[in-house]
């Protein structure tokens, strides 16, 4: 005797009441329920899955961590996170042995070694590995900079130029030198100012060799070669390679005016 069977489905109403609809008349195998979010449409077969989906709406964190406090909306999430205060990192890169504490961070690095860049910039079609970097240099074409000081106002595209940024407010100075205890608010100050203990000149002039410790100086340094002067007195048109050779320069025009002013003064005081 043929066996008849119809197939069901469970669909969720916003109450999460269970409300049943036929599909198929003819043949069914087991009932399918499944929980669906009310806001985005998404679909699980877990009404915890579907409750802990609903915190990313509601923005609530309910879990947090013990050691910081920094608090997720997810306990997978949490679990996550403390792998980095216990160091643990149980992904490893099969090619130089790098661990990782998330395997979607270890999936991100692999694309050093097979230089895969599966993201593309709409405008300039530059590739990136990651998606944020993408996001980042996406700010260069649209000129947004949503990063703001909340003492003077000024905007910038990343934070992290923010975060520097903020220590001219705060005078905070975190980087310190190891030699003569010298602190600076910017790492790369520290690693050009310790160059002058290590006596490391890493830019070196095409032309004559000649070594300098900041690329700027070198910089400078090769207009001597190109005979380029870019900096020009708005008074005489006097053009200098360097910028201190103007101000020099600009100090006869002062002096000049503090002599005809004074010789001015003269002039009326013996008529």
């Amino acid at each position: 005797m043929e066996t008849y069977i119809e197939t069901i489905e469970t669909h969720v109403i916003s109450d999460l009441c269970v409300q049943t609809v036929d599909t198929d008349k003819n043949v069914i195998h087991t009932k399918k329920k499944y929980f669906a979010c009310d806001i985005c449409g998404q679909k699980f077969f877990q009404k915890g899955l579907l409750k802990n989906h609903f915190y990313i709406h509601t923005k609530e964190k309910p879990y947090s961590c013990n050691v910081c406090n920094k608090e997720f909306s997810r306990k997978s999430y949490l679990n996550v996170h403390q792998r980095l205060h216990r160091k643990e990192k149980p992904y490893s890169c099969d090619v130089c042995g790098k661990g990782f504490s998330q395997r979607v961070a270890l999936s991100t690095h692999y694309r050093i070694h097979t230089s895969e860049k599966p993201f593309s910039c709409d405008v300039c079609n530059k590739d990136f590995t990651q998606k944020a970097e993408l996001n980042v240099h996406l700010r260069t074409h649209t000129n947004e900079k949503p990063f703001s000081c909340n003492v003077c106002l000024k905007e910038f595209s990343w934070k992290s130029n923010l975060t520097v940024h903020l220590r001219t407010h705060t005078n905070e100075k975190p980087y310190s030198c190891d030699v003569c205890h010298k602190d600076f608010s910017h790492k790369n100050s520290l690693n050009v100012h310790f160059r002058t203990h290590t006596n490391e000149k890493p830019y070196s002039c095409d032309a004559c060799g000649k070594g300098y410790s900041q690329r700027g100086d070198l910089n400078r340094h090769y207009q001597i070669h190109t005979y380029e002067k870019p900096f020009s007195c708005e008074v005489c048109g006097k053009k200098y390679s360097r910028k201190d050779n103007l101000k020099v320069h600009l100090r006869f025009h002062t002096n000049e005016k503090r002599l005809e002013d004074n010789a001015s003064l003269d002039g009326h005081l013996h008529t």
